[in-house]
This record gives structure tokens, sequence and C-alpha cells, in this order.
């Protein structure tokens, strides 16, 4: 499971990432608002906590960007704010939960668990198609596909940003935990596997080249 943390106290954000990590979380630090932006947009996240601090431009705009994405990750608010405006304006934005400063860690950690298990389905469906990330599973027409690993995970993030064209960088940054030390070429193989194992038996066309841009999520599409 994939953690953002949105908080830009250096202190607090070291005792929340050690938290996570201890909790075999996997986890990323924004700590200002064009991070966040940019980490949202490379990056497939299960829950997002936000630090709610009005003087940081982190809040209610943000919420909303993210509640807006397909398949959107959970939010989770950390707020300094004790008056029951803040929390409602929260919750009227999107967020899914609200604590407040100072955190009682256990029970972040386990609102945290709560809304990993019983938040939004992260399940795709097009048409005939569903991708069913949590299980690894592909069906097309009821039928399972043999897709795992890399090859997955690729088709996964280009689907959860349908119609958008993510480039080779983009991809190896989402998907792998140490890009820099894989080259561009990992990502031909998994699309090379892809179209293999998938789109040439049932015909289909699911990602498509755009030329020296990267690749675009195209199903429902017939190969030609």
């Amino acid at each position: 499971m994939r953690i953002l943390l949105i908080e830009n106290d250096d202190e607090q954000s070291k005792i929340l990432i050690n938290k996570l990590y201890a909790s075999e979380y996997q986890c990323d630090l924004a700590a200002n608002l064009n991070d966040a932006k940019y980490y949202l947009d490379i990056r497939n996240y299960d829950l997002v906590l936000i630090a709610w601090e009005y003087e940081n431009n982190i809040g209610i705009s943000l919420i909303g960007d993210i509640k807006k994405k397909i398949n959107g990750p959970s939010v989770i608010v950390i707020s300094s704010h004790t008056d029951k405006k803040s929390e409602i304006e929260a919750l009227k934005a999107g967020a899914d939960d609200f604590i407040r400063k100072p955190i009682d860690y256990d029970i972040l950690l386990v609102r945290i668990e709560a809304k990993l298990r019983f938040g939004a389905s992260n399940i795709i469906e097009i048409e005939e198609l569903i991708i069913n990330p949590e299980e690894e599973k592909i069906i097309y027409k009821n039928e399972e596909i043999e897709l795992k690993g890399k090859p997955f995970e690729v088709l996964t993030h280009l689907a959860r940003h349908k119609d958008q064209i993510v480039s080779k960088e983009q991809l190896l940054d989402a998907i792998w935990e140490e890009p820099e030390l894989v080259t561009p070429n990992v990502i031909e193989v998994a699309i090379n596997q892809i179209r293999q194992k998938m789109d040439k038996p049932l015909d289909i066309s699911t990602i498509e080249t755009v030329r020296r841009r990267g690749y675009r999520f195209c199903f429902p599409k017939k190969l030609t």
C-alpha cells in the first residue's frame, strides 16, 4: 500500500514517515503544494495524509482535486486547528477523516488501516475489461488474463490515467522503487508483454505508442 504524506514540518514528517514504514507502508513525502501535485500526477496512492494548515496553502482545493481522480485515494486530514468549522470544511471538501494534533499515532494507524480496508474500491472497469490491482487480476469477458508483475503495474497505471499520454520517465518513477537504477528499455519490455499476452490473443488494443512522447491507454479499441 502506498501513502502520500503532505507535511512541511520536518520533525513531524520524520516521525510520521518512520511510523508508516514501521507498519510496512510505502510512503512519499511532499513538503509543499507543488510537490504534492507532482507526486499525485505521476503515482497512484491508496491514501493521502494532508497536514491541514491554511498558511501552507494546502487544503480544500487539493482535497477536491484528489477526489476528482478516477479510483481516487482516501484522504485523511491531520490538523492543528481544533475548531469545528475546520473539520466541517475538510469533510465537505471530500476528506474521509479528520484527526487533530497532537497526533495519537496508534489511533492514526488504526484509522489508516480502516480506510484502506473499507475505502473506495481500486478496481478499474472499462466495458468488459476489469483490472483488480489488489488481487493483481485481469478479467476480460469473464476470462482471466495471465499478466503479472511489472507489465500488470504498467497496464494499471496507464488505465488509471486513461486518455493521457504518459512518458517512459513518468512510468519508471511511478512503478519502480529506484528508477535511476533501471533503463527506459524495461518499459518497452513490459509494453511488449502486454501486447503479446493480452492484446493479440484477445484482438484488442489497450496501449498505443505516441511517438517521442510515451504511451496512452486506448481500450476499447480493436487491433487493425
